[in-house]
């Protein structure tokens, strides 16, 4: 592979006459990863905590520990994460924002990343001042440089008004990334109108989601088909943890370009559960890999989550692996002209990953990944 000053491949090739600007690795080299789902913002909470306390249990830590650090300790948290990301492989990334904390260090960056600016809201009365701060929001991260938009998080922590504007907001940016069936008490809350996540908002005075009889998946694509009868912009289900074979179906048929993000290590440390990815593949789903945040996680390591597939997931080839850590998330964010394979032209970055084991083609616990472009 013959590259420019700028990390452009020029050609690709088998070498046939050593050179003495040759450089030779011990291990395979892979574009640089696209890291589907992040919320580099919760980077300060790193080590705070507890694991497989289920969704309610994860949420009250949040409402508890969101500030524990002060503006200072969260900006240096979020500068340290990016520059770990970029140096270790990563060349574009998914981010989630609740605020403008990640702008400045987005804008240093040499990742590319788009910002899916997320909004909450139980409550019907609120959605016009959340709304109107969002797009706010979202003026003043262009001022930043940084491509970002309105994104809602989930049918469960939002009206159906705030649920239906953020997305119409996400559809007409063309981007929308949505946390679905990540959690069992998600399913119980829509499907039955009880469980954890029920008696967590009722004990708060809040109002709770419609009771619809069916996953919750059925709810979020009515809603979105309301706004618009055939989507054809581009779609992130993140984590699906608790998915099915109906609503991977359902969702299929209901829209143009869908991606459905998984984030195993996040999975495993709240809910100590896995997406089912033998169903998604079954069904030739697009699945992109994402690490989440340090509040649900012990690292934002792209490699740590291929070896989580791995584990749990051993008849699933390293390609195809390496395949949803670049391609698929390239082509969601819409930048495949550049990033995401190794082919003239482009620029992804170039990635060596060591301490392959080359018997069973898999990376080991010891492996690591380095940028050298």
């Amino acid at each position: 592979m013959t590259l420019d000053n700028d990390g452009t491949i020029l050609e690709t090739g088998v070498l046939e006459d050593e050179t003495e600007s040759t450089e030779f690795y011990n291990g395979i080299l892979i574009p640089g990863f696209v890291n589907s789902h992040c919320h580099i913002e919760l980077s300060h909470l790193k080590g705070h905590f507890a694991k497989k306390t289920g969704m309610a249990g994860f949420i009250s830590q949040i409402r508890e520990l969101r500030y524990v650090a002060d503006e200072n300790g969260r900006s240096e948290a979020i500068e340290a994460e990016m520059e770990k990301l970029y140096t270790s492989g990563v060349s574009a990334m998914a981010d989630i924002s609740n605020s403008s904390e990640s702008f400045t260090a987005k804008s240093r960056s040499k990742m590319y990343t788009r910002t899916f600016l997320e909004v909450f809201g139980s409550e019907e009365a609120d959605m016009p001042k959340i709304i109107s701060s969002v797009r706010e929001l979202t003026r003043l991260a262009a001022e930043f440089g940084i491509d970002a938009a309105p994104t809602p998080h989930s049918c469960y922590t939002m009206s159906p008004s705030l649920l239906k504007e953020s997305s119409a907001d996400a559809i007409k940016a063309g981007w929308l990334s949505y946390h679905n069936q990540e959690s069992w008490e998600e399913e119980e809350l829509i499907i039955k109108g009880s469980g954890p996540l029920y008696n967590d908002y009722k004990s708060r005075g809040l109002s709770t989601p419609p009771v619809t009889g069916k996953p919750s998946l059925f709810y979020f694509l009515d809603i979105i088909n309301s706004i618009k009868g055939e989507i054809e912009e581009k779609i992130l289900l993140v984590h699906n943890t608790y998915t099915d074979e109906q609503s991977v179906r359902f969702a299929i048929e209901r829209l143009k370009n869908l991606y459905w993000a998984v984030c195993p290590l996040s999975n495993l440390f709240i809910h100590d559960a896995l997406p089912p990815l033998d169903l998604l593949r079954r069904l030739n789903a697009n699945i992109t890999l994402g690490t989440d945040s340090l509040s649900s996680n012990d690292t934002l390591s792209m490699v740590d989550e291929i070896n989580c597939v791995h584990k749990f997931f051993p008849n699933i080839p390293l390609n195809e692996i390496l395949e949803w850590s670049s391609f698929n998330g390239a082509r969601f964010l819409g930048i495949e002209d550049k990033f995401g394979s190794l082919e003239k032209g482009k620029r992804p970055g170039i990635i060596l990953v060591d301490n392959i084991d080359w018997k069973t083609m898999k990376l080991t616990e010891k492996s690591k990944s380095v940028r050298l472009a």
